[in-house]
């Protein structure tokens, strides 16, 4: 009995993808914006001047790489809920721990590359009028976390859909009920 291992294409397609958003949000962290304090003459005010906005750009490409990698696979499964039942065993339960786990890093992947390259933008956007001396920017560490769990998802996908190829390849066992003796032997 050959065991399948899925489409060696949705495979080479989702880490690809995974691997871009991957190297998307590295360079988003690396191209956070920074803000340097200015004096205005005429109203003797400071206020912050942020750099470029190349970040948050690096942070949603990361976001929509990692959103067409989740999207394809789920496509694929048909997000394990429609399509060829899974058949009982222990691949049956992986699929649906790898399913569970996968979802969970995606979701926090995604929050952390969103949620960076909007506060990324917002300081890049405006220039706020400050009381202290420092200015406000993007907290290390927000993409890489994002970037941490974007490999996560991909290494958690890669599991899944392994493990859902074998579970939907397998005939399902059909029980013979042919000699059921549960008291019901007089009805026969």
């Amino acid at each position: 009995m050959g065991e399948r291992k899925g489409s060696s294409l949705v495979h080479l397609l989702v880490i690809i993808l995974c691997l871009l958003a991957f190297a998307f949000s590295i360079a988003a962290e690396r191209r956070r914006s920074s803000g340097t304090i200015r004096t205005d003459d005429r109203t003797n005010s400071t206020y912050c001047v942020y750099d470029s906005d190349v970040a948050t750009g690096y942070g949603v490409g990361a976001f929509l790489f990692l959103l067409s990698g989740q999207s394809l696979l789920m496509g694929v499964t048909k997000c394990m809920c429609f399509g060829r039942p899974l058949a009982p065993g222990g691949n049956r339960a992986w699929t649906i721990i790898y399913f569970t786990f996968s979802w969970l890093c995606f979701v926090v992947a995604e929050a952390c590359l969103i949620a960076g390259a909007k506060k990324n933008a917002y300081h890049t956007k405006y220039k706020s009028m400050t009381e202290s001396f420092s200015c406000d920017t993007i907290r290390k560490g927000v993409f890489v976390a994002g970037a941490a769990f974007v490999v996560a998802t991909m290494i958690l996908n890669v599991y899944y859909y392994m493990y859902f190829t074998k579970a939907t390849s397998q005939p399902a066992h059909k029980t013979n009920r042919s000699g059921s003796t549960v008291g019901m032997a007089a009805y026969a």
